[in-house]
């Protein structure tokens, strides 16, 4: 490491041979070292709790104690030691219940030496992003000097969509409230189709499929500042800048989640809105991009299948520290004829749905087809109308409107209008 100080880690696992193993392994890098070793779960939460790890290497499957129950006491009670969970078990199930333990990150074994180093650096290098974002301010910081670094570090905002489940409208919402937004408030607005290896934003868009991509970055993310990202921007008849997807998934496989949090902050340094498409996993790339976000929309639809997938989300939101009004609900076809009632799914989820948007297949198909964005084709409709006032709620001018109504009189409400998704 570039200050001297190596990475400290913690092995787990019931097999003698594989921690010799693991341990060799960590022993070629010059950056790392073994700072212990446990053969069961009690034994590793004694030792995390001892030595303070920069990062632990779990087994899940022990006889003592599992290690997710080891995970889950570790992360409550040695929170700056980051968690690698390692399985023979590669079922979405225990990824799950890893990740609402608190791991960081899922390792399937066999792996290979470079998927084991790459992933301690990688879960190390996230644990200091963290600790930087949420280390107190001196109080140095106040008076004149503070408030002139505030207005200097003032940013561009991150709106994310994400569901659980596909097939529930996302893409088509995402890119239509990117053109809203900038309609309606005349900013920069760039538009990232953050579904890595599915992207159907450039098809949604009608633009040239030998248009350049975050692919193109591949290779110099770090060496990349906002100017060298901005070039491979493609510029859309609407207004609004894109940053497409990789044209193969091969491709999107070479994006590590660090690569695309670099992105998003160098985009908000230039743009007032940063719209992020994403797409169903708990991947490293999309926790990245819900890192990064101002707001998480939650698209789902009133099913029973939809409202499974969003409770087990909020489930993992809860084990990643988002505060209550960064994660948003928005149903989708939301007047269907056979759904759930809203009422109904707000008290199973024990969160409001601040946002709808009604069903028009035919519109969204017909404007799919052009290659042309609803609320330009069809903006009396209202799927477009309710786009529209999603933009507003975004960016404050719904809230803005409700405070200073016409004739100086307050406004007898403003809770309406305001974006929490508050339990």
């Amino acid at each position: 490491m570039a200050d001297g100080v190596k990475i400290r880690i913690l092995i787990v696992d019931d097999i003698a041979d594989t921690r010799e193993n693991l341990a060799k392994l960590i022993g070629f890098e010059p950056d790392m070292e073994v700072a212990g070793a446990a053969g069961g779960g009690q034994e590793a939460v004694a030792l995390a709790k001892k030595e303070r790890p920069n990062v632990i290497l779990m087994d899940i499957n022990m006889p003592d104690m599992d290690g997710i129950t080891a995970t889950e006491i570790i992360s409550n009670t040695v929170p700056e030691s980051p968690i690698i969970m390692m399985s023979v078990q590669g079922e979405q199930d225990y990824l799950r219940r890893s990740m609402l333990a608190g791991a960081r990150e899922f390792l399937v074994k066999p792996f290979s030496a470079d998927e084991l180093i790459n992933s301690i650096r990688h879960v190390h290098e996230l644990e200091k992003v963290r600790r930087q974002r949420y280390a107190p301010v001196a109080p140095a910081a106040a008076g004149a000097g503070g408030a002139a670094a505030s207005a200097a570090r003032e940013t561009g905002k991150v709106i994310t969509f994400f569901s659980p489940k596909g097939g529930v409208g996302r893409t088509t919402i995402a890119t239509n409230l990117a053109v809203a937004l900038h309609q309606s408030t005349e900013k920069a607005v760039v538009l990232v189709d953050g579904s890595l290896p599915f992207g159907d934003i450039a098809v949604i868009l009608n633009m040239s499929p030998k248009a350049k991509t975050i692919a193109d970055l591949v290779g110099s993310f770090e060496q990349m500042d906002a100017d060298v990202l901005d070039s491979i921007l493609v510029q859309h008849s609407t207004g609004i800048k894109v940053l497409l997807a990789p044209p193969t998934p091969e491709s999107a496989e070479l994006i590590k989640g660090d690569d695309v949090k670099k992105v998003l902050e160098l985009l908000r340094e230039r743009y007032a809105y940063v719209v992020v498409d994403t797409w169903p996993s708990y991947g490293e790339q999309v926790i990245g991009m819900l890192d990064v976000a101002d707001v998480v929309l939650t698209l789902m639809t009133l099913e029973i299948t939809s409202l499974k997938n969003v409770r087990v989300f909020m489930e993992v939101v809860e084990k990643l520290g988002y505060p209550d009004d960064k994660v948003q609900l928005v149903a989708n076809r939301n007047d269907s004829s056979g759904g759930i009632k809203a009422s109904d799914v707000e008290a199973s989820l024990g969160r409001k749905i601040p946002h709808t948007i009604v069903s028009d297949g035919r519109t969204l198909v017909l404007a799919v087809n052009r290659g042309v964005p609803f609320v330009i084709s069809h903006r009396d409709s209202q799927v477009s109308k309710d786009i529209f006032s999603l933009a507003a709620k975004l960016s404050g001018a719904a809230a803005e409107a409700t405070a200073a109504p016409a004739g100086g009189k307050q406004a007898a409400k403003t809770g309406g209008l305001k974006l929490f998704g508050a339990r």
